[in-house]
């Protein structure tokens, strides 16, 4: 059985224009080794971030969408092929707010994990349920539906991590217990098994949800838990580097 290598990520969101992107890195300086380290800073910002003066190397970058067209008449949207021109190696796809905010469906995911690895890049795919969907017993249903689903579009032996995100503990305050994470994470690591096999185990699964220096050590320490995405505490480099600190 392979162990994933433990991964702490910062989604930014819509938060650190250029400047903040070049000034993050000269702040949080280099990274230990072990644990593997990736930023999604806005796509605008992506060059900003691949050429900071003091960014690690080590340290990868990702965009937080894509649109699954090659190409096309979609105005304001970033293709694949354009994101990994401008160096990404890493997409997150279904985000919380993508899927709740901006309508994407599971089918929408699943057409964007597609055009990911057709390019060679790494999705990291975002699943989890809302608060009425917890408080109505259908934790266990939906991971499946929406995991199921992006998994479609993987073949066997496809490089991908997950990220599970309780919505109602993304940018609540509120944060799951890490009863909660291995809980979800269990079923999800037993879903990657049933489609994939034993090569799934590799995969690493993130928990994402109202992170912080605090409580990333005990998360982290939670059964089935593999790191990670972290999303206000990833905008200041101290932060960011007390929870590297903690993988």
């Amino acid at each position: 059985m392979s162990t994933p290598r433990r991964v702490v990520a910062g989604n930014w969101k819509m938060n650190h224009g250029p400047d903040a992107t070049r000034s993050f890195f000269e702040a949080l300086g280099s990274v230990p080794d072990g644990p593997r380290v990736a930023i999604f800073p806005p796509a605008i910002c992506l060059p900003a971030a691949v050429g900071a003066p003091g960014r690690d190397a080590r340290i990868e970058l990702g965009v937080q969408n894509v649109h699954a067209a090659e190409s096309g008449a979609y105005t304001g949207e970033t293709s694949v092929a354009m994101a990994a021109e401008a160096g990404a190696g890493l997409v997150l796809v279904g985000h919380s707010e993508r899927r709740h905010v901006f309508g994407e469906t599971d089918a929408d995911v699943a057409a964007k994990v597609a055009r990911v690895l057709q390019h060679g890049l790494e999705p990291v795919i975002c699943v989890g349920e809302t608060l009425d969907q917890r408080k109505a017993g259908q934790l266990e249903a939906v991971l499946d539906r929406q995991i199921r689903a992006a998994l479609a579009s993987l073949p066997a032996g496809a490089r991908y991590m997950v990220a599970y995100e309780p919505v109602w503990a993304i940018g609540t305050g509120e944060t799951a217990t890490p009863d909660d994470a291995a809980e979800a994470h269990g079923l999800l690591r037993a879903r990657l098994r049933e489609v994939h096999g034993g090569d799934s185990d590799a995969v690493p699964i993130l928990y994402g949800g109202s992170v912080k220096p605090g409580n990333a050590a005990d998360l982290m320490d939670a059964l089935g838990v593999d790191g990670v995405l972290v999303g206000g505490a990833s905008l200041k480099a101290e932060d960011f580097a007390g929870i590297i600190a903690a993988a």
